[in-house]
């Protein structure tokens, strides 16, 4: 199955060496090198073709990539986000994760790495669609006063909507599907994110850290996403 990606990086050597690599795994890739110029092509296609994945570098000409990804994010078709940061722009990184942004590679990255992340999107996307043929009594989890509406993709604490980025609704999805199931972070890496490299255990951090503080009253003391020292992590809901 081919896939259409839209790749909006301004260094013309990056967007060659991406579009070449993602031909190798089927993808038909537009290069757009102005910010502006890349969302109004993400727009138009939308109206007939949309695209099935962004890649997204985050310093841009005419508009960077994290505006692009809340215009994006505005939108009601949902289309994955890839951003690309520089290696010293950390804030760039938590930035576009918060607005959306489904993963983030680090200027220099590996060809298989690439792959293996775009990949992942995409079965990520797969198994997104399958899961909307879930009968209907199963698309609520309820766990005490946690609730996730899966149809809508959103969270609810004490009735009260918790703002979550994709990742981080999947993650907690993932926990809440397999309550008191220890995972380390290796396996949440492979079973959420779709992909393992050695060294990539930090991202996992992250998004627990960032996840606790938006749904535990004590975040140093989490009731729902529990450490299990030396092992990994588990949800619990008392």
């Amino acid at each position: 199955m081919t896939r259409k990606v839209l790749i909006i990086e301004d260094d013309r050597d990056i967007a060659v060496l991406i579009k070449m690599h993602l031909t190798d795994i089927d993808c038909q890739c537009e290069i757009v090198s102005d910010g502006t110029k890349g969302l109004a092509t993400y727009q138009s296609a939308a109206l007939s073709e949309p695209f099935d994945l962004v890649v997204l570098d985050v310093m841009l000409p005419g508009m960077d990539g994290l505006e692009i990804c809340k215009a994006m994010r505005r939108d009601e078709h949902y289309v994955p986000v890839l951003m690309l940061t520089a290696k010293s722009t950390e804030l760039d990184r938590v930035l576009g994760l918060e607005i959306g942004a489904d993963d983030y590679l680090t200027k220099p990255f590996s060809i298989p790495e690439l792959q293996a992340r775009i990949k992942a999107l995409f079965r990520r996307v797969e198994a997104l669609s399958s899961a909307a043929s879930t009968p209907p009594d199963q698309r609520i989890i309820n766990h005490d006063d946690l609730r996730l509406d899966l149809d809508r993709h959103q969270l609810f604490i004490e009735d009260k909507a918790i703002d979550l980025t994709a990742r981080e609704f999947e993650l907690i999805h993932h926990f809440a599907s397999h309550p008191d199931h220890v995972y380390s972070r290796a396996q949440l890496l492979d079973q959420v994110w779709g992909y393992n490299h050695d060294g990539y255990e930090h991202t996992v951090n992250t998004h627990i850290n960032r996840l606790r503080a938006k749904i535990e009253k004590d975040p140093a003391n989490p009731r729902y996403i529990q450490t299990v020292w030396g092992v990994g992590y588990k949800f619990g809901d008392s």
